[in-house]
């Protein structure tokens, strides 16, 4: 999913835009290699070693990680670390003089990972918080940046330096709710594609309360939640994908596919999840069985 939306970055009127063009306008992300990989890089790797719960139950069971990570965006800490510490291993030292040669890129490199997997935390509320002033910094003329610095502040400075400034600020908040659409990516597409994967997530939240993880039965809010996340999340965030002006007619399929969803959604919910929650206890007894055989 990232891939593609990569692929999606583009310019209006591609056919008479110069490269320079098509640079300046997707804010230097397809001329640069390195950030390519970097975002899919971090598609990869921001679910590595996920225990199937949310951040908050880590906390709760006091995990090692919770306490690790100081129970912050403990999953997505944990998934960097363990990646990172594998990219670094010998074996792939080829693969890293690949992707930088220098200490300057191999810091770029790193940052970007780490931003883009921290993207993917969307409960924690001050992260939630940092990313939408940054938007607002970088889309909205007006706005201020969390530290409350004016627009004059920021415009300090030769003409080329605040151009690359605000280029490299545009670029990261692009790169952020990128990550952070390919991780919903079936929400945004085909309603078949969508169905399979919601249920999936379904199945994973229903086995945590199954097996004591989670203390309420997810089927019990599923419909409604599923509502709210389209309307405070999903739409949200594809119509920031439009306004970014990066992703071209992209974008109003992105956000065309998300309102048909919710849509069917909410016409079919209520029956679709009565039916993940027969699959689930389906494949809740046949486990049962099968362990039960295997014992024997």
């Amino acid at each position: 999913s990232v891939n593609k939306l990569l692929s999606r970055i583009t310019a209006p009127d591609l056919d008479e835009c110069t490269a320079k063009d098509i640079h300046d306008h997707t804010f230097g992300i397809t001329s640069d290699p390195l950030t390519w990989f970097a975002c899919i890089y971090s598609a990869l790797i921001h679910d590595v070693d996920h225990s199937g719960v949310p951040n908050a139950q880590l906390v709760k069971e006091g995990a090692p990680i919770a306490t690790l990570y100081n129970s912050k965006s403990v999953a997505e800490q944990n998934s960097f670390d363990i990646a990172w510490d594998l990219l670094m291993e010998p074996t792939y030292k080829n693969l890293r003089k690949t992707i930088y040669s220098t200490e300057a890129e191999f810091k770029r490199f790193r940052q970007l990972v780490v931003n883009s997997v921290m993207a993917t935390d969307i409960v924690d509320k001050d992260l939630k918080e940092l990313r939408n002033n940054r938007w607002y910094a970088a889309f909205n003329e007006d706005a201020q940046t969390t530290s409350g610095e004016s627009k004059t502040s920021r415009t300090s400075g030769s003409g080329s330096e605040i151009a690359e400034r605000t280029k490299v600020l545009k670029a990261t908040i692009v790169i952020e709710h990128l990550i952070q659409a390919s991780d919903v990516a079936h929400t945004m597409q085909h309603w078949h594609i969508y169905r399979r994967w919601n249920e999936r997530f379904f199945m994973e939240c229903y086995q945590a309360y199954l097996d004591g993880r989670a203390e309420k039965n997810p089927a019990k809010t599923w419909y409604k939640g599923e509502i709210g996340f389209f309307d405070f999340y999903i739409i949200p965030l594809a119509k920031k994908l439009k306004d970014c002006g990066v992703f071209g007619v992209s974008s109003d399929e992105y956000l065309s596919y998300a309102k048909q969803n919710r849509q069917e959604w909410e016409e079919r919910g209520e029956e679709m999840v009565r039916e993940m929650v027969k699959n689930a206890r389906r494949r809740d007894i046949a486990e049962r069985k099968r362990d039960l055989k295997n014992e024997g």
